[in-house]
């Protein structure tokens, strides 16, 4: 005889749900922290190529000149000489959403850039960057200066001189 009353019930339970739910929320979290670090490098990895190419093409312009008289963010804005992605109307901004200001010290034969609203440890990686000596002439940090035989900036030393923990730190490049 068959048994009209016994139902075959398919499905899950409600702990196999829960436990999808938990495993889905390990993966989301794992997600979240990986594109965080990946774009904290794509940022950094941007500002060097920022300041590597207002680098560039500030000695391109200026190098028929005896000097680098005139040289502010709105000349290098005037004359295109920042990367697009710098320029804020009339202003430069590095990657990091923070001012770059241009100045000539020394009688206008040096020219300085300041980056700033650097985090920490995006200052200290910034900072502790081998740029090289050609033309470098020092290294000023929030807290410190690094004259060009003391190049590169060791780690250590780099946080030292990015002392804050906010994104208030400041580097300033100065070139000949």
């Amino acid at each position: 005889m068959v048994n009209l009353y016994k139902s075959e019930q398919s499905g899950r339970s409600m702990v196999e749900m829960l436990g999808v739910l938990a495993i889905i929320g390990v993966l989301s979290v794992g997600g979240i922290s990986g594109y965080s670090k990946a774009m904290a490098k794509f940022k950094l990895t941007k500002a060097q190529d920022q300041l590597t190419m207002l680098l560039m093409n500030i000695r391109t312009a200026y190098a028929t000149s005896p000097s680098y008289a005139g040289l502010s963010a709105s000349s290098a804005v005037a004359y295109n000489l920042a990367p697009s992605d710098m320029i804020s109307g009339s202003s430069l901004h590095n990657a990091f959403g923070g001012a770059v200001t241009l100045s000539t010290t020394n009688n206008d034969l040096n020219f300085s850039i300041k980056f700033e609203g650097l985090g920490k440890e995006t200052c200290a990686s910034l900072a502790s960057t081998d740029w090289g000596t050609d033309g470098l002439v020092s290294i000023a940090l929030t807290s410190g200066s690094y004259t060009v035989d003391s190049l590169p900036i060791a780690l250590p030393a780099a946080f030292s001189g990015c002392s804050a923990d906010t994104a208030s730190n400041s580097i300033t490049w100065t070139y000949y």
